[in-house]
C-alpha cells in the first residue's frame, strides 16, 4: 500500500509531488537582511532529497520586523532578488518552495544566538521594537507602542513583501502569526492592553485602517487581492 506522505497533493494551483515539507529554519546568516550562499546551499539541499515543498525562514518584512540582525528580509526589490537562485534550483529540482512573512514586534532586535549577549545595541545592528503596547518580553526594552499609521505600515509592509515573494518566484507565502510575534501580540492580554476602538479610533472605519478584524486577530485585509499566490495563514 502506498503511504499519502508520497502521494501527490493539489491546493488551488499549486502541485505537489508529495507531501514531504520542509519547515521553515532561522539561519542567522543574513547581511542585513540580505540572504547569502550559506542559504542557497542549505534550501538547495533539501530540494535535491525531492521534498514536494520547502519553506523558507521567517523573513522581516520590515527592518524592524527581524527576529535577529541575522535574519532575513525582504524589505526592498534587492532583499527579494537575492532568493532569486534558490528559487530556480528549488524549481529546478520539481521542488516547490514558499517562504514566511514575519515581524516579530516586542520580542525582535536580538544577536545571533551564538553571541554571549542576547539583545543587540543599535551599535550593533539593533533597533528599537515596535508593539502593541508599550510592554516588555521578559528583560528586553519596553517597546515603542504602535500608533493606527504604523499599523497602517505595517499592513503595507506585508501587502509589498507578498508583491514582492511573487514577483521573484515564490510559490506560496505564509503569514506568521505565532511564537508571541507582532500578530500574535495583538492576541494576547500579556502583550496588549489597548482596546481594538482606541486603535481604530482615528479612522471612519475598520477597512479604512487597512486591517481585518476576526474577533481580536488582526491580518491584512488586502492582502488577498495583491497576491495571486497560495496563501497559507
Amino acid at each position: 500500500m502506498t503511504s499519502k506522505l508520497f502521494s501527490p497533493l493539489d491546493i488551488r494551483s499549486k502541485h505537489f509531488r508529495n507531501r514531504v515539507w520542509v519547515s521553515p529554519m532561522c539561519q542567522y546568516s543574513a547581511d542585513d537582511g540580505v540572504v547569502s550562499d550559506w542559504h542557497r546551499v542549505h534550501l538547495g539541499a533539501f530540494a535535491t532529497g525531492g521534498v514536494g515543498m520547502i519553506m523558507v525562514e521567517a523573513t522581516g518584512v520590515m527592518p524592524n520586523g527581524r527576529i535577529s540582525i541575522g535574519c532575513s528580509g525582504i524589505w526592498s526589490d534587492k532583499h527579494a532578488e537575492a532568493f532569486r537562485p534558490a528559487i530556480e534550483f528549488a524549481h529546478s529540482q520539481g521542488t516547490l518552495i514558499g517562504i514566511q512573512l514575519a515581524h516579530a514586534g516586542r520580542k525582535g532586535s536580538t544577536m545571533k544566538p551564538w553571541d554571549d549577549h542576547e539583545l543587540a545595541s543599535i551599535a550593533e545592528g539593533g533597533w528599537i521594537n515596535f508593539a502593541p503596547s508599550p510592554v516588555a518580553y521578559k528583560d528586553f526594552p519596553i517597546p515603542h507602542a504602535m500608533t493606527v499609521d504604523e499599523i497602517q505600515s505595517a499592513e503595507q509592509a506585508f501587502v509589498d513583501a507578498a508583491v514582492r515573494s511573487e514577483r521573484v518566484g515564490f510559490d506560496l507565502i505564509e503569514i506568521h502569526a505565532a511564537h508571541g510575534y507582532l500578530f500574535h501580540q495583538f492576541l494576547s492580554p500579556l502583550s496588549v492592553q489597548r482596546s481594538l476602538k482606541e486603535l481604530l479610533s482615528s479612522c471612519e472605519s475598520q477597512q479604512q485602517t487597512g486591517w481585518k478584524v476576526h474577533g481580536i486577530l488582526m491580518m491584512p485585509s488586502n492582502f488577498a487581492k495583491y497576491s495571486k499566490k497560495l496563501v497559507l495563514i
